[in-house]
């Protein structure tokens, strides 16, 4: 049967082979156990390896070399405003820890790699694998090819090896990494992460005590009251919102009818008795007002409360609005009527406070009436409408002077020493991402996009790196001996162990948030929703983003390192 299939369908179609591995790949990827699962490029590796040793259909490199590229470019596009934002003051100490993991990782790696006489392959795939580096694999392969004095065949069962090590010590590691940073510390430390972070939520303002943000019910509300009461008769639609900011309250009238006609906006309005008024409010503010007493009886005015209102991502732009505080902008004249609902900060939701300062960069979500929102969206920055398509200018011309950039090379000690096109396309990747969030009209790439060049394009090289590794898994296994699992677990440990100790005695990290530091420093996903579930909160997002930016730059280029210091 296998004979067949390989004669009819994948041997003169190759390509079907990498879409089935690519589909099998992913749902394998889908088991879990709560937080922790394989991932979709260990399961596409997983895949791979147990059908390229039954097919034994070999994949053109250009294919994977193509997809590896991509990849890259992505990363380091949607890392890098967080790459060079950790490089300021505030961002240093995360940057630090980070270092001292990734630092670490490489030692240890070498270490073990140098005492159990491993060959560069596998001490690549030790490293990839036990740090939970994926990008290791197509960079460990790209310097193993630039080796000297490397025959054909040994170059293959070099990037062979990568990719078996890589296979054997990544599941354990990251299980290993999970248990460690959400379940052993904590209890090691006596630190209940649910308890220290809802604590430390409400020391820093987080999302529970921040008005501006959801917290499990709508906080925005619009309601509908007939003026009625003296308190409001006379008074302009300025000077009540201007009495209410004065008292510390969010309460705005968006819009007022009067005899059956709704007039238009006007901060001058007088209002009249009789007329019905929208009001756009926090919740809390609008309890604290009690509108009945002071306005009028409730109505539903479904005319009136139906107006259109938008969602606007807007880039923090404007000089005079950045480094302002989030609390601070909600005071200035524009923001009347208009919420903050969400911040972005390199792509990811921060779990901001109303001490965040904004950034140059940062994506705030805006909501409120679309007359008000655009406005208040010129005022902050550029307002990025959604858009879905792809500036492929801005891709293609990143990738190849990447790649330009990659292809020189210096020697040492007769070996060549280059960033290769992929590195060179990760390089760029962070100048274009970078240059991205500083002046947004360009260079959009949506986040589609942004998922098929980095997760699937990831997958795919994946794929073809486990088919092309396949015939040579059970030799390559024997070669390296299962002990690899044992040795995987202690590259995965000891960094973080050590990264624990620096942030905890000396640099003080709240528990937390090094919780997430950690986990950044090692590129942990699995980790990273392990600790945010045992804290039932998103505060280690504040530790993670700045972190797992800066290790997903080092730890990519540990993969040729590793290469030079065991050649």
């Amino acid at each position: 049967m296998i004979d067949f299939i390989n004669r009819n369908i994948f041997h003169p179609h190759p390509e079907l082979l990498v879409f089935v591995t690519i589909a099998l790949g992913f749902l394998l990827g889908k088991v879990r156990y709560k937080a922790i699962g394989l991932g979709a490029v260990t399961g596409c590796l997983i895949v791979g390896l147990f059908l390229g040793a039954q097919f034994k259909v070999p994949i053109d490199a250009t294919v994977k070399n193509l997809f590896f590229t991509m990849f890259l470019f992505a990363l380091g596009y949607r890392v890098g405003p967080q790459f060079f934002r950790g490089l300021k003051k505030d961002g240093l100490p995360q940057v630090a820890n980070a270092l001292i993991v990734c630092v670490t990782g490489l030692l240890v790696s070498w270490g073990l790699a140098s005492m159990l006489g491993y060959g560069p392959g596998l001490s690549a795939g030790l490293l990839g694998g036990g740090l939970t580096q994926s990008a290791v694999i197509g960079v460990a392969q790209d310097a193993i090819g630039n080796l000297p004095g490397l025959s054909p065949a040994q170059v293959k069962s070099e990037e062979n090896l990568v990719a078996i090590g890589y296979a054997v010590c990544y599941p354990l590691g990251t299980v290993c990494a999970a248990l460690l940073l959400a379940s052993v510390l904590p209890r090691l430390y006596r630190k209940d992460l649910a308890a220290e972070s809802a604590r430390l939520a409400q020391e820093l303002d987080a999302p529970g005590n921040d008005p501006d943000l959801g917290a499990g019910y709508y906080e925005v509300v619009l309601r509908a009251y007939k003026v009625e009461r003296p308190d409001i008769v006379g008074r302009t639609i300025d000077d009540f919102e201007q009495q209410q900011k004065q008292l510390g309250r969010r309460v705005y009238i968006t819009a007022v009818r009067r005899d059956g006609t709704v007039l238009q906006h006007d901060q001058q309005t007088v209002l009249h008795s009789g007329d019905t008024v929208a009001i756009s409010a926090i919740r809390g503010d609008l309890v604290t007002y009690d509108a009945r007493t002071h306005i009028g009886g409730e109505s539903d005015d479904v005319e009136l409360l139906g107006y259109q209102t938008e969602t606007l991502h807007v880039v923090a732009s404007e000089k005079a609005q950045l480094g302002k505080t989030i609390g601070e902008l909600r005071q200035e004249p524009f923001m009347v009527g208009v919420y903050v609902d969400k911040l972005y900060r390199s792509g990811t939701e921060f779990p901001y406070r109303l001490s965040t300062p904004v950034e140059r960069g940062d994506t705030l979500i805006l909501t409120g009436p679309k007359r008000l929102v655009g406005p208040a969206g010129k005022a902050i920055g550029k307002p990025v409408p959604t858009s879905f398509a792809t500036d492929m200018v801005w891709v293609g011309l990143g990738i190849f002077l990447g790649a330009l950039i990659g292809i020189p090379a210096l020697k040492a000690g007769g070996v060549p020493i280059s960033l290769s096109t992929s590195g060179g396309a990760l390089i760029m990747g962070l100048v274009f991402g970078w240059i991205r969030s500083k002046y947004p009209t360009y260079g959009n790439v949506p986040p589609g996009a942004q998922w098929f060049m980095d997760t699937l394009g990831l997958c795919l090289f994946i794929a073809v790196v486990g088919i092309n590794a396949g015939p040579g898994f059970t030799s390559g296994l024997s070669t390296a001996g299962w002990t690899l699992l044992l040795w995987g677990v202690v590259v995965t440990v000891v960094p973080l162990l050590v990264g624990f100790l620096v942030g905890h005695y000396i640099q003080k990290i709240r528990f937390p948030i090094l919780m997430g530091v950690l986990a950044g420093g090692e590129t942990t996903t699995a980790a990273f929703g392990a600790v945010n579930e045992a804290s039932r909160s998103q505060i280690p997002t504040l530790g993670y983003t700045i972190p797992y930016a800066m290790s997903n730059v080092l730890l990519t280029i540990w993969g040729a390192v590793i290469i030079l210091l065991n050649h």
